[in-house]
Order: structure tokens, then C-alpha cells, then sequence
């Protein structure tokens, strides 16, 4: 399996180039999978569920699956916050993880910047971004030796992805 992270602050792009990715990468016959991480609590249930009710109840996971999906919910009953391999180690086989969101996590990442943030540039200061992509090459505030991809080709991005898949085959 390969894994790529993508970085960068809120409201750069991160989570629409990542929609844009896994579906390019499916149409290229790739089984993608994603690992997003969440700033604040978040809750995929609802009240009144079965599953919300099993998990008010105490439970500490709760699977809940019917013929075309699959989902756990797990409880932590002291406050964690489970780092990215082990997030991936949760995961089925396939061949593409994308890893939104831990942009200290050492694993390779491509930083989505865009200067209309007026937020800095990462690159220059993690050594596991592999690559930028923006929409304002132009105005990156330090030359880079890494790729520079186009925020707004999601062609593009694929095809690096693709193209230099052995470089982001994963070991933990």
C-alpha cells in the first residue's frame, strides 16, 4: 500500500483536492482509502440510532454493518488521540491511503498552500513533504527544489502520485 499525506492550513484546498484524488485514482483502478484527522469532537452517529443508543449506553465499540458498508465507532474511555499509523493499521487492504490532516506525522506529504491564506509555508521547515501544491507558484515564498504541482490540475497530482508510487510504498 502507498500512503501520501496532504498539509497545509484551513481553507487551502486539502479535502477538495483529496475528493478530487480518490476519485482519478479510482477511474486508474486504484483502491483508495482515506485517514482524516478531526480538531475537535465530532460524531459520525446520531441520537436516537440504535448504535447512539448502544454507545450511551457504555459500549465501547459498536460495529454496525449491513450489506454494502461497515462501520466502527469506538469509545475512548480516557481522552486519546491515536497517531496516524495507527489509524492506518485500522484499515483494509488497498492501494492508496491519503492521510488529510497530521501534518507533523512522519510520513510523506504533499503541502497544499495557497498565498490568499496568508499562512506560511511548511515546506521549508519538514523534511516529509515531497512535493507543493498551489495555486500560486508564483508567490511561494522560498525556491524549492520539490515538485511544484498545480492546485487546480487534479490530472496532475495523480499522475505524480502514479507515476512515483514506489516512493510512497508504506513501512511503518
Amino acid at each position: 500500500m502507498n500512503v501520501i499525506g496532504f498539509c497545509g492550513f484551513s481553507g487551502s484546498g486539502k479535502t477538495t483536492l483529496v475528493e478530487q484524488l480518490i476519485a482519478h485514482l479510482r477511474l486508474a483502478g486504484q483502491r483508495v482509502s482515506v485517514v482524516k484527522h478531526a480538531h475537535h469532537a465530532f460524531d459520525i452517529d446520531h441520537e436516537g440510532k440504535d448504535s447512539w443508543r448502544h454507545r450511551r449506553a457504555g459500549a465501547f465499540e459498536v460495529v454496525i454493518a449491513s450489506d454494502r458498508r461497515l462501520a466502527k465507532i469506538r469509545e475512548f474511555e480516557t481522552p486519546a488521540d491515536p497517531g496516524v499509523h495507527d489509524l492506518i493499521a485500522e484499515l483494509g487492504p488497498c492501494d492508496w491511503v491519503l492521510v488529510e490532516g497530521f501534518k507533523r506525522a512522519a510520513l510523506p506529504k504533499i503541502e497544499i498552500w495557497r498565498a490568499s491564506t496568508g499562512q506560511p509555508a511548511q515546506y521549508p521547515n519538514d523534511p516529509h513533504i515531497v512535493a507543493i501544491c498551489t495555486d500560486s507558484a508564483a508567490q511561494l515564498p522560498e525556491a524549492s527544489p520539490l515538485p511544484v504541482l498545480d492546485l487546480n490540475d487534479a490530472d496532475a497530482v495523480t499522475a505524480f502520485l502514479l507515476e512515483s508510487g514506489a516512493r510512497f510504498a508504506y513501512a511503518r
